[in-house]
């Protein structure tokens, strides 16, 4: 079963290489310009993340078929694709589309470029380094 955080993480993950949230009562897609802003995500994602619940029943992301509210239901999970490892949504049973939305990402994968991430906290990394190398220190 996928998790609101891995919907919002995927959402993340495909706002950042130019991918939009369409909505059946509109006509352009939601796409924020700034996802991530420092170490978490920005004020323009998080309102659009709360859009998209609010409306989860009418929303997908382009390119898909499956609508935010199935994605967040016990019959989908979030895995990596196995061509460009992106996240993308399975169905956990019964048969469901082998299709990543990379699908029809002109030039995508490209390891030339950095991949879409999710916030990281620096100081939080930082103090993980830090301890490792006092435990390596002290054995």
């Amino acid at each position: 079963m996928a998790s609101s955080e891995q919907i919002k993480e995927y959402l993340a993950y495909w706002f950042q290489l130019g991918k939009g949230v369409a909505f059946q009562s509109e006509q352009s897609p939601l796409l924020p310009k700034t996802v991530i802003q420092g170490n978490h995500y920005s004020p323009e994602f998080e309102a659009a993340w709360q859009q998209i619940l609010a409306e989860s029943k009418n929303c997908y992301l382009e390119g898909t078929q499956e609508t935010i509210a199935e994605l967040l239901t016990p019959a989908w999970e979030i895995n990596p694709c196995s061509r460009c490892a992106m996240p993308m949504p399975l169905k956990s049973v019964g048969v469901a589309s082998l299709e990543c939305p990379c699908v029809d990402v002109e030039g995508w994968p490209n390891t030339e470029i950095p991949q879409p991430r999710s916030p990281v906290d620096s100081q939080t990394q930082l103090s993980k380094i830090r301890d490792r190398l006092k435990n390596l220190a002290n054995h």
